[in-house]
């Protein structure tokens, strides 16, 4: 039996988890004291699951993440603050880390986790949580932990469950499909759960799959895990780290993920498309009858849009184009980022010729996000 001592101060602030059946009491304390976890991603998963780690008295933290804190982080990334915003978000989780348990030392990697440096990293620490929100990095972190055989606890706001990763188009990001913060807070703080029975030997030690939905009855939901693929490049017969190191895990999953703003100012070539500047001018025009249709979500609608606009979602426009083609007026279509715009122009577009119509649909370059940047800073962006 482990005959050290904690700190006096420690046995004031750790009391009441170590009276807890199932604790083994000092025993568990002094293994979570000797305990060294690395967390990778210090966002809406990362920063609950850092809290909780530092507040249940993990003697070392590992936090990896090369992104800087941004004022739309704040609304789930607990450690952050306003007077935080623009630093690294691995110093700033530091740093809250720090007034919470002064004793937990607290390493801060600001780089990217890549093939290159991830053994480097990862192979100093005894459990390796994910918390991070892209898919190259997360099957990383897979290949890595088995190669090392450390234990991984990965947590996802966004599912990405898949042997082999899907197209980066079709993996949804918390800016693009929303995200609650409490959502991601319970989703960190079962990550944190898990790492503190791993460390202290309670864990066991099978690997599972816990499901979440928030809205759903019943919330949680326990799937059953395959068994290894004997073609697995971390875990197989023909395993090694070698082959970790080589692979571009990028390419792997398809190349970067698509960055829709940037996409959304560029034309797709089938129709002429319009700045914010020259809808607003043509607009203001008199003699111009328009009609604007957005084709954001409704939930997206309310919150911001322009006068005298009309919505209709994407998926119901394109259900059925003619039915949402005017007889005579101009048609401007917007969206958020200038995207489903020019999907739903090219649909308008094709039913305007073929009953030969002669007026004008098009889109706005950038959506609703180029307006506020380019003709009303005061339109709110989200």
């Amino acid at each position: 039996m482990d005959e050290r001592k904690l700190p006096l101060a420690d046995y004031q602030r750790f009391g009441r988890q170590m009276i807890l059946d199932g604790f083994e009491r000092i025993q568990a304390q002094l293994k979570l004291r000797d305990s060294k976890i690395v967390v990778v991603g210090a966002g809406g998963l990362g920063c609950p699951a850092l809290q909780h780690l530092a507040t249940v008295g993990v003697g070392t933290l590992g936090v990896v993440d090369h992104d800087r804190v941004e004022l739309s982080n704040l609304h789930r990334q607990i450690l952050h603050t306003e007077a935080r915003i623009g630093k690294y978000k691995a110093e700033s989780a530091a740093m809250a880390i720090q007034e919470l348990n002064s004793s937990t030392v607290v390493n801060v990697y600001t780089t990217m986790l890549t093939s290159q440096n991830a053994k480097d990293i990862l192979s100093q620490y005894d459990i390796i949580l994910d918390c991070t929100d892209n898919a190259p990095t997360r099957y990383l972190l897979s290949d890595v932990s088995v190669t090392l055989g450390k234990p991984l606890v990965s947590g996802a706001a966004m599912k990405c469950i898949f042997p082999k990763p899907p197209s980066p188009d079709l993996v949804g990001t918390c800016e693009e499909s929303g995200v609650l913060g409490v959502v991601t807070g319970i989703i960190g703080s079962l990550q944190a759960l898990e790492a503190i029975k791993l460390a202290i030997g309670q864990h066991e030690g099978k690997p599972s799959l816990l499901l979440f939905s928030a809205m759903g009855l019943p919330p949680f939901r326990s799937v059953k895990l395959r068994a290894k693929r004997p073609q697995c490049p971390a875990c197989g017969t023909e395993a090694s780290s070698a082959k970790i190191e080589e692979t571009d895990y990028v390419a792997f999953c398809g190349g970067l993920p698509t960055d829709w703003e940037a996409k959304g100012l560029v034309s797709d070539g089938t129709q002429s498309r319009m700045r914010p500047s020259e809808l607003r001018d043509a607009l203001a025009m008199p003699e111009a009858a328009w009609k604007i249709l957005d084709v954001r979500s409704p939930a997206e609608f309310s919150i911001c849009h322009l006068a005298n606009s009309q919505n209709v979602p994407l998926s119901q426009l394109l259900h059925d184009p003619l039915a949402h083609l005017p007889a005579q007026s101009n048609v401007a279509i917007v969206c958020r980022l200038g995207n489903d715009s020019q999907i739903a122009a090219k649909a308008l577009n094709e039913m305007a010729i073929s009953r030969d119509s002669t007026q004008r649909i098009t889109d706005m370059i950038g959506g609703l996000r180029a307006w506020s940047r380019e003709v009303d800073p005061m339109f709110p962006i989200y």
